[in-house]
């Protein structure tokens, strides 16, 4: 059964590509049931089952942290993960103590918000690069792996030469989380020809959908 998800953000566009993150993943899978783009558009939303919330602290407005523990009385089994612009150390003890399950910068990239998506189904807590806790939070640290995630099988250059100046210009849009739509509208190209490029982009890096193309493309420092 797919996890059902709410996106809640007041930033449209942002919103957008995470939404198309999410529901590129196959495992865990991701139903996205909901966006909200303000703490009253959240409320009404969390009258219907929800398993995962992506939540933006600055839509919380005067609440702040404490719409946490508020959601957390109403949905106990929820997972909530900030995913926000700020990282102040008070702040990000606050969201834990009122009952947040992750916390990601919106200035890390995507793999670190899939991991900590996997992690906290997972029924643990996940703190992203960069982020600190006050010292009685900092068995709540992510796990870090003694594996690197991934490895570069071939060198950079070599890469890069597989891509067309087109697929070039097409892939850093991809890895900014924007659509066929708005790519086309960048570019003066039709949303048909986007998808193409895409399509021939991920068989050239051997990977079969968009998140695993940002994440190659991220590994190997293709943009």
């Amino acid at each position: 059964m797919a996890t059902r998800a709410v996106i809640a953000d007041n930033q449209k566009m942002f919103t957008e590509g995470i939404k198309a993150i999410l529901t590129e993943m196959t495992y865990p899978p991701i139903k996205i049931v909901g966006v909200a783009y303000s703490l009253d558009e959240l409320r009404k939303m969390v009258e219907f089952p929800i398993d995962l919330l992506i939540f933006e602290l600055a839509i919380a407005e005067n609440e702040g942290t404490t719409f946490i523990s508020e959601l957390k009385k109403v949905l106990p089994n929820i997972r909530i993960i900030i995913l926000s612009n700020y990282g102040d150390p008070q702040l990000v003890r606050d969201a834990f103590m009122q009952g947040a399950d992750g916390y990601v910068l919106k200035s890390n990239n995507s793999l670190e918000l899939i991991q900590c998506i996997d992690t906290v189904l997972e029924g643990k807590t996940y703190l992203a690069e960069g982020l600190r806790l006050t010292p009685e939070f900092e068995h709540q640290k992510k796990y870090v792996s003694s594996e690197k995630s991934s490895k570069i099988y071939e060198d950079r250059f070599l890469l890069k030469q597989k891509l067309t100046k087109r697929e070039k210009q097409i892939l850093s849009l991809i890895v900014q989380f924007k659509n066929n739509k708005v790519i086309s509208q960048e570019l003066f190209i039709s949303d048909q020809t986007v998808s193409a490029h895409r399509k021939r982009i991920m068989k050239k890096f051997g990977v079969n959908n968009t998140v695993n193309l940002i994440k190659f493309s991220l590994d190997h420092q293709l943009v």
